[in-house]
C-alpha cells in the first residue's frame, strides 16, 4: 500500500519510536475517520489517483495499529496461558499439602483426638486465624513450619490468579482493538478498489506504472554483497516470494502485507524480526542508502509505515498494496526514511 505522487524529499534518519500498543489501540479508530469518497466516473483521473494514493497510505498506517495490536494479542494470550498454568500448579500443590496433613488429622482422630493445630491447618481459611492469632508460635512449635509454607502457597496462588484475571481482561480489550482496526483497514482498501475500478482500464494501467517509478537525488547503487549470510538467505527467501499476492495483515507463506514480507522472508534465514515495520527499523544497524547493502531493511516515509528489502542494483522486493502482487520496484519509489542492517 503505498502513496507514490505526494511530493516529498527522501529523508534519512530516525524517526520517532513506537508509541506502546495500548495508546495505538486506543487512537486507532479516531486515527482513521470516516472519509468515504464516491467513486464517480465525471472525476478527473488525476483526482481519482491522488485519492487512491491517500487511502493506501492512510490504510497502511492504520495496518501498522492492526498488526501491533494483533502482536500484543498474541503477547497476551501466551502471558494467560503460563498464568493458568500457573495457578493450576499453585492449586495442585496446595491440594498435595492438605491431603497430606489430612492423612495426619485421620490418624489422630482414630488414636483418640484431632490435635486443634491440625483442624486448623485443614480449615477453609488458615489466613483467618493467623491475622487473629498474630503469632506463628501460637499455633505450636510442630505445626508452624507447615502452616507456613501453605500460608506462602495460598498466597502466591491468589496473587497469581489476580494477574490471569487482570491479563484476561486486556486479552479482550486488544481483541476488540484489532477487530476495530480490521474494519477500518478494510473499508479504506475497499473505497480504493472502487475508485481504481471506476478509472478506465489505461488510466489504471498507468496508475501501476507511476507506482514504479523512481525519485531524483537519489545515490547511484550497486549490487554490491549481502552483509551476512543470513541477509543473504533473506533475499532468497523474498525472492521466492515474487509473484505472490499482497494479502493484508498476512506473513506467509502464501501472501503477504509489507512488513509480514521482510519478517518472513528473515525468518527463513532463522532471524526473528518484530511484526511492524515501525518495530523492524530498529531491529538492526541504521546505514545511510549510499551504504545499502542486499537484505538491508529500506523503511519508507517519516513514521516507516511501508518497508522493502534491498536487494542490490537499486532494487527492493516488497509488498506494495492490494491488488499487487511482491514485486521488484525502484528503492527510490518512495521517500525513504532509514536503511536497517539486521
Amino acid at each position: 500500500m503505498v502513496s507514490h505522487r505526494r511530493p516529498s524529499q527522501p529523508v534519512l534518519g530516525v524517526g520517532a519510536r513506537v508509541t506502546v500498543v495500548s495508546a495505538a489501540a486506543a487512537t486507532a479508530a479516531a486515527a482513521l475517520g470516516a472519509s468515504h469518497a464516491d467513486a464517480d466516473p465525471r472525476r478527473p483521473p488525476e483526482a481519482v489517483r491522488a485519492k487512491v494514493d491517500r487511502l493506501y497510505e492512510e490504510a497502511e498506517k492504520a495496518t501498522e495499529r492492526y498488526n501491533k495490536a494483533d502482536e500484543q494479542v498474541d503477547q497476551l494470550r501466551r502471558s494467560v496461558d503460563r498464568a493458568q498454568d500457573g495457578a493450576a500448579r499453585g492449586q495442585e500443590r496446595v491440594n498435595r499439602m492438605r491431603g497430606v496433613l489430612g492423612a495426619v488429622a485421620g490418624a489422630q482422630y482414630r488414636s483418640g483426638g484431632l490435635d486443634p493445630e491440625l483442624a486448623l491447618l485443614l480449615s477453609s481459611d488458615p489466613d483467618s486465624y493467623l491475622e487473629k492469632a498474630g503469632d506463628l508460635a501460637r499455633a505450636g512449635a510442630r505445626h508452624s513450619g507447615v502452616l507456613r509454607e501453605l500460608k506462602e502457597a495460598r498466597r502466591r496462588l491468589g496473587q497469581v490468579r489476580m494477574e490471569a484475571a487482570h491479563d484476561l481482561k486486556e486479552l479482550e480489550r486488544s481483541r476488540a482493538a484489532v477487530a476495530r482496526h480490521k474494519r477500518s483497514v478494510e473499508r479504506k482498501l475497499a473505497e480504493a478498489r472502487r475508485l481504481l475500478a471506476s478509472l478506465p482500464t489505461a488510466e489504471r494501467d498507468a496508475y501501476d506504472r507511476a507506482s514504479r517509478s523512481d525519485r531524483d537525488g537519489l545515490p547511484t547503487l550497486s549490487g554490491g554483497a549481502p552483509a551476512s549470510e543470513r541477509a543473504a538467505a533473506a533475499v532468497r527467501a523474498a525472492q521466492r516470494a515474487v509473484g505472490l499476492p499482497y494479502v493484508w495483515g498476512a506473513n506467509g507463506p502464501t501472501g503477504f502485507d509489507c512488513s509480514g514480507l521482510t519478517q518472513w522472508s528473515y525468518a527463513q534465514a532463522g532471524v526473528r524480526l518484530p511484526r511492524t515495520s515501525q518495530a523492524q527499523r530498529y531491529a538492526g544497524r541504521q546505514v545511510s542508502l549510499a551504504e545499502a547493502r542486499p537484505g538491508d531493511l529500506v523503511a519508507y516515509r517519516d513514521d516507516a509505515s511501508h518497508i522493502g528489502l534491498y536487494v542490490g542494483n537499486g532494487q527492493v522486493i516488497h509488498a506494495p498494496y492490494p491488488g499487487a502482487a511482491v514485486r521488484y520496484d525502484p528503492v527510490g519509489m518512495l521517500p525513504v526514511s532509514s536503511v536497517t542492517r539486521v
